[in-house]
């Protein structure tokens, strides 16, 4: 419990919970999961581990799994083949915060990212997006080439 009360004090946003860290490190690592995403549970006062995708899903799986009124940070490990034909993956990192949800939602996610954030090291891209046409995979197709 010291980690999480470490981190909690009011000017750096929620707590984060210790397996959201090892959640992502087997995301990256061990290529457990394909995504993660997290949510901020309030009662809490933490961003805990909502869903993790499996390895062998889809991004429309990953796509679907954001909710469409509610914010929600992720993490997506895109994997692609360069123009010399090499196998590359690069992770990014996802603030979610649909026009539709709550203000107090968008004000909370927005004051807990940078902290949250720093938490997943080795992350590549960082996207905030609003509507699902900005998480488009062209776009992450792009950022990574």
């Amino acid at each position: 419990m010291a980690f999480l009360r470490s981190y909690s004090n009011a000017s750096s946003g929620m707590g984060v919970a210790e397996d959201c860290r090892d959640t992502f490190l087997e995301l990256q690592r061990k290529k457990t999961h394909r995504y993660v995403i997290f949510k901020i549970d309030e009662k809490r006062k933490q961003v805990i581990v909502e869903k993790t995708g499996d390895a062998t899903e889809s991004y429309d799986d990953f796509m679907a799994s954001l909710p469409e009124n509610d914010c929600r940070y992720a993490v997506y490990d895109f994997d692609f083949v360069t123009e010399e034909n090499c196998q590359k993956s690069k992770i990014f990192f996802i603030a979610w915060s649909p026009s539709v949800s709550r203000i107090r939602a968008k004000m909370l996610y927005a004051t807990s990212k940078d902290r949250f954030r720093r938490e997943m090291d080795g992350v590549h891209y960082e996207i905030q997006a609003t509507d699902p046409s900005e998480l488009d995979l062209e776009i992450l197709r792009d950022r990574a080439h």
